[in-house]
């Protein structure tokens, strides 16, 4: 059985996250001999969003495809980035003919092809539309392709878990971000896709969401508009490995990972 090992990697926060990234990553895919590596890149850049300079960072450092979510557009800089570059992509609900980018790529393994997709849920999130019928559509252009893995940027469990289960068997794998927060519950579902709740976050440890606790805490207390600046210390990586059988298109076992 041939095996492609996918890393799948939560959201980079800011500069302290990608230069963590940048220091873990290329020991981390020899030490597991990984073969693609998928990160979501949408807070890469100090204050939210992502920048040609930021996803530039991510790829140099090892990164095979970057996918977003609601901070995608957050920089107006990255509007053409997103039109040029063919692997880092948005969620693919967004609104087709009017949003920079698109919402899925297709990467080449020489024998095989692998197609990426993102989504974003609806759920307390931007009113966009259903990630149910747009995935819909994408397994239908992608039908040809036995391999596809899905970044669900979602708030809730429910819708997570919610479209794992709708996938089962239509896909290779499903880890949701968004959160910062990962999840306990990776898995292989009963048809053979590998899921995870929310794969978590790449920056400071010590911090809310990435961002100074102070700061977030005086959000909540005055519920007043405040500056969220990133926090420094020391940094985790949350990412999790999804084992596939290349013939036919199957998790076959999960991995979930902290690298300190």
């Amino acid at each position: 059985m041939n095996i492609l090992r996918v890393l799948c990697i939560g959201d980079v926060v800011g500069n302290i996250g990608c230069n963590f990234l940048r220091n873990k990553l290329p020991q981390l895919k020899k030490q597991k001999n990984i073969n693609l590596v998928v990160a979501n890149g949408e807070n890469s850049s100090d204050g939210n969003g992502v920048t040609p300079a930021s996803a530039r960072f991510l790829f140099d450092s090892g990164v095979d495809v970057i996918t977003s979510g609601n901070h995608a557009f957050r920089r107006k800089e990255s509007y053409e980035y997103y039109d040029n570059e063919p692997f880092i992509i948005r969620p693919a609900n967004f609104p087709s003919g009017t949003t920079p980018g698109k919402g899925s790529c297709i990467v080449d393994m020489v024998k095989y092809q692998v197609c990426v997709i993102n989504l974003m849920g609806t759920m307390f999130m931007d009113t966009l539309d259903s990630p149910f019928r747009i995935v819909d559509d994408l397994l239908n252009k992608y039908k040809d392709c036995k391999i596809k893995i899905i970044d669900f940027h979602a708030e809730t469990t429910s819708e997570k878990q919610a479209l794992a289960y709708y996938l089962d068997g239509k896909v290779s794998a499903v880890f949701g971000t968004h959160t910062h927060t990962q999840t306990a519950d990776e898995c292989i579902l009963n048809k053979g896709t590998g899921f995870i709740t929310d794969v978590g976050m790449t920056g400071t440890i010590h911090s809310i969401l990435g961002v100074k606790p102070e700061l977030v805490i005086k959000k909540f207390v005055e519920r007043m508009p405040v500056r969220f600046d990133l926090a420094d210390g020391e940094c985790r990586m949350d990412c999790i490995i999804f084992d596939i059988d290349e013939k036919s298109g199957k998790t076959i076992s999960v991995e979930r990972l902290r690298i300190l």
